[in-house]
């Protein structure tokens, strides 16, 4: 099965989108008009890769903060998942449940893979650094996941 979402580039409109959050809220990118928005797509809660990614946005939200810049996370797991690794690893930023991948096909980041010459459909691990205005200023193909929150505030510098 091939890709059949594209991802957005720099200088479009980020995709709208909405879904429920590890505290069971409604997020959407609506929510966060006015503010600098690195979202990010990870595959998996609780798998070591995912988890130094947001255990590093974790450390350095502070960094992000103070530099105007909400974090998103989205992955497929449910829910119940993202509570429970929201709350093992203390992430205060929303984890956006989307099993049914509508919010990845909007992004580009559900589709085929290639790990060591083996085809898998998966998620792509990708964050959109999203301006004020919604539009999109940078994309990380393959965000460093132990440094990814430096990347980000040298990118939205």
């Amino acid at each position: 099965m091939a890709d059949t979402a594209t991802m957005p580039i720099v200088g479009q409109s980020a995709p709208s989108f909405e879904g429920v959050s590890q505290t069971g809220e409604t997020v959407s990118l609506e929510d966060f008009k006015g503010k600098r928005v690195a979202l990010y797509f990870y595959p998996k809660n609780f798998t070591p890769g995912c988890t130094k990614q947001a255990c590093n946005l974790r450390d350095g939200n502070q960094d992000l903060l103070d530099a105007g810049i909400a974090i998103i996370g989205i992955s497929p797991d449910d829910v119940a998942s993202h509570k429970k690794f929201g709350s093992e690893y203390n992430l205060s930023f929303p984890l956006i449940a989307d099993p049914d991948k509508k919010i990845m096909d909007l992004y580009g980041t559900w589709g085929e893979k290639n790990m060591y010459g083996k085809k898998t459909m998966g998620v792509k691990r990708t964050t959109f650094l999203i301006d004020e205005e919604g539009i999109v200023k940078h994309v990380f193909k393959r965000p460093k996941v132990k440094e990814h929150t430096e990347e980000i505030i040298k990118k939205f510098a």
